[in-house]
């Protein structure tokens, strides 16, 4: 479960202060809103620190995702989805396999050899 914080109270200084300590930001930002919510559904308190560590998890995560990006210097924007298969060298055959990410589920390497374009600058690798 992704909680978005809205309007929930806000936490008690204390607790706040104990969560910056222990260096929780996401569960901290998650927290008022899912107080207010495991206590108007009157949520077991397990389940309630269940969503609130989920939380934490989800935005560590996406905050690593996004630093590995960033390191790697990966040209942003590009997706599947904006791949031209008419540009490419590739058998169609061969892109419409590697397109639906099979290879990854069965856990085999990928390894691509040869010029490359990206934003009109050719790289050879």
């Amino acid at each position: 479960m992704t909680v978005t914080t809205t309007n929930g109270p806000a936490l008690p200084g204390e607790l706040e202060a104990l969560l910056r300590r222990m260096r929780l930001p996401y569960l901290r930002k998650a927290a008022p809103e899912v107080l207010a919510t495991a206590r108007a559904q009157r949520w077991d308190p397990a389940e309630v620190l269940r969503v609130l560590l989920d939380e934490e998890v989800a935005g560590r995560n996406a905050a690593t995702r996004r630093m590995r990006r960033k390191k790697a210097q990966l040209p942003n924007g590009k997706t599947l989805s904006s791949w031209r298969p008419e540009e490419s060298s590739i058998r169609e055959a061969t892109q419409n396999s590697l397109i639906t990410l099979e290879w990854i589920e069965r856990r085999e390497n990928l390894v691509l050899s040869g010029p490359a374009v990206i934003n009109g600058l050719i790289l050879n690798w």
